[in-house]
C-alpha cells in the first residue's frame, strides 16, 4: 500500500481539477434539464419565481471559463503523473541512460517555454488586475511604471453575474464602482497561475530525471499497450 503523503501542491491541483469537473458537469446537466422542461409546469415555475427561462444564460460562458482552467491546470498535472503523449520510437533505440539525457534536454526546452509562457501570461493578466506588467521582450527585466500605464480592471465578462460574496474586491481594484458582471481579472488569473504551476512541475521532472527517480517526460507506448490490452480481451472472449 502506498502511504506516501501528498504535498500541498498535489492536493491543490487535484482538488481544483475535481471541483472544476464537478461544476462543469453540474452546470451542463442543469441547463439540459431547464431546456427540456421549459414548456412544463416546472419551467413555468422557474421562469416566474427565479426569472430563468429555458436555461442559465451564463451557463455556457462559465463552462467555457472552467474548461480553460481545466486545460491549463491539466497540463501541469499531466507532467506530474507522466501522462503527456509523445513519440518515443527513436529514443527507445538507445540505452536507459541515454534516453534519460534526451528527456532532460526536452524538459530543459520545456522549462524555457514555461518561462516565456509565465511572462506572457503575467503581462496579459496584470493589465486587468491593476498590476504592473514586466519589461523586456523575452525575459522580464523589471516592472513597468504603474503611473504611466492605463489599466482595464473594469472590464467584465459577457454574461456571468458578479456574486455578492466577491463584492469586497470592488473598493480595492475598481475604485468602489460596482461590477454588474464578473471582472475579467478573476478568470484570467489562471494564465500566470497555470504557467507558474507548469514551470514548477517541469523543474520537478528535470530533478527527477537528473537523480534517476524518473525515466521519461512522456507516457511510453500508450496506444501500443491499449492495442495489446484489447487484443488480449478479445482472445480471452474467443477462448
Amino acid at each position: 500500500m502506498n502511504t506516501k503523503k501528498k504535498s500541498f501542491m498535489d492536493n491543490l491541483e487535484e482538488t481544483l481539477i475535481a471541483s472544476i469537473l464537478g461544476l462543469m458537469t453540474l452546470i451542463t446537466f442543469t441547463n439540459v434539464v431547464l431546456r427540456y422542461t421549459a414548456s412544463t409546469g416546472f419551467g413555468t415555475y422557474m421562469k416566474e419565481t427565479w426569472g430563468i427561462n429555458g436555461g442559465l444564460i451564463w451557463g455556457l460562458e462559465l463552462t467555457s471559463i472552467l474548461f480553460s482552467w481545466l486545460v491549463l491546470l491539466g497540463v501541469s498535472y499531466c507532467v506530474k503523473i507522466t501522462a503527456h503523449l509523445g513519440v518515443d520510437s527513436v529514443i527507445n533505440i538507445f540505452k536507459t541512460a541515454t534516453r534519460r539525457k534526451f528527456a532532460m534536454f526536452a524538459t530543459l526546452l520545456s522549462i524555457i517555454y514555461a518561462l516565456l509562457l509565465l511572462k506572457a501570461g503575467w503581462d496579459y493578466y496584470a493589465n486587468f488586475a491593476n498590476m504592473p506588467a514586466t519589461t523586456g521582450h523575452w525575459f522580464p527585466t523589471g516592472f513597468e511604471d504603474m503611473k504611466a500605464t492605463s489599466y482595464r480592471s473594469w472590464y467584465e465578462v459577457d454574461r456571468v453575474p458578479m456574486p455578492d460574496w466577491l463584492r469586497f474586491i470592488e473598493p480595492m481594484i475598481n475604485e468602489g464602482e460596482a461590477y454588474n458582471k464578473l471582472p475579467r481579472f478573476i478568470p484570467y488569473a489562471v494564465l500566470p497561475f497555470g504557467a507558474a504551476l507548469l514551470l514548477f512541475r517541469l523543474v520537478q521532472a528535470f530533478i527527477g530525471l537528473a537523480n534517476g527517480t524518473r525515466d521519461t517526460l512522456i507516457v511510453s507506448h500508450e496506444a501500443e499497450d491499449d492495442v495489446k490490452e484489447v487484443a488480449a480481451k478479445a482472445a480471452a472472449q474467443e477462448a
